[in-house]
């Protein structure tokens, strides 16, 4: 396995292919297992990786005052 740390665009990409191989059904369940273990992983990865987007994109508007704005208009 390689050290480096798959951009979120790769990570995204696996998921798809994963996620379409299960589609397919024409895979032994053993396979279809590891797969969905894989799945779930890079799942967990890609939602984690949103949040802490969500996140930084929050703190950055915040501290420009924005967002404060936006809420009082919204």
């Amino acid at each position: 396995m390689s050290s480096k740390k798959k951009t979120f665009e790769e990570n995204l990409q696996d998921l798809e292919v994963i996620v379409t191989k299960l589609e397919n059904g024409d895979v032994p369940l053993e396979e279809a297992i590891t797969e969905f273990q894989k799945g779930m992983v890079l799942s967990r990865e890609l939602q984690k990786t949103l949040t802490e987007a969500e996140e930084t994109l929050v703190k950055v508007m915040q501290a420009d005052g924005t967002e404060a704005e936006m809420d009082s208009n919204g």
